[in-house]
């Protein structure tokens, strides 16, 4: 195992951790409000395919992830999940981005296509709004060196945040040929 490469302030963490989630949860949710009324001059859906390149990038990265500790590759699994953590936080830039400037998308498919999509997108929205501080809280536990608990979270953030990176991938797959 790695040394505590920082030092243990559970409660600082908490406020800091939960405070962050709570921001980027209500901005979320303010974008279905308010749109920008911008013509940038580009064709803003861009920002969605650089968000669902993101997310193939993370999943690749989860999965590098895994089995480098599988294989006690741990300075491996500590710096590519850092990288996914990083390229998360590029991902949510561009999602914002693309939500500000792009007007609302309809999903035109037919037929039982309509339910799986809708499915899909259901859970995708469902787990990206918890999966947030769940992922900030297993990186401090590996962060301050409890790995015990660091493990047990992971059981749980692990498949999380793969299923909503890998079906934010989908969705877009989905939605992307109703762009306008």
């Amino acid at each position: 195992m790695l040394p505590a490469a920082w030092k243990k302030n559970d409660r600082k963490a908490r406020i800091l951790i939960l405070t962050f989630s709570i921001i980027i949860f209500i901005c979320i949710i303010l974008l279905g409000k308010y749109k920008l009324n911008r013509q940038p001059g580009f064709d803003v859906h861009v920002f969605a395919l650089i968000s669902a390149i993101i997310n193939s990038m993370v999943v690749l990265l989860l999965l590098l992830g895994l089995l480098a500790v599988k294989l006690k590759k741990y300075l491996i699994h500590k710096r590519v999940m850092i990288a996914s953590i990083f390229l998360s936080s590029l991902f949510l830039i561009s999602y914002i981005c693309h939500h500000l400037l792009a007007p609302e998308t309809k999903f035109g498919g037919i037929g039982a296509i309509r339910y799986v999509y809708y499915f899909i997108l259901g859970t995708h929205i469902l787990l990206a709004g918890i999966i947030l501080p769940l992922i900030l809280f297993t990186a401090y536990r590996a962060l301050v060196g409890e790995y015990s608990k660091h493990k047990k979270m992971v059981r749980f953030t692990w498949p999380l945040w793969f299923y909503v990176a890998a079906t934010g991938v989908i969705v877009y797959w989905m939605i992307s040929p109703y762009y306008k």
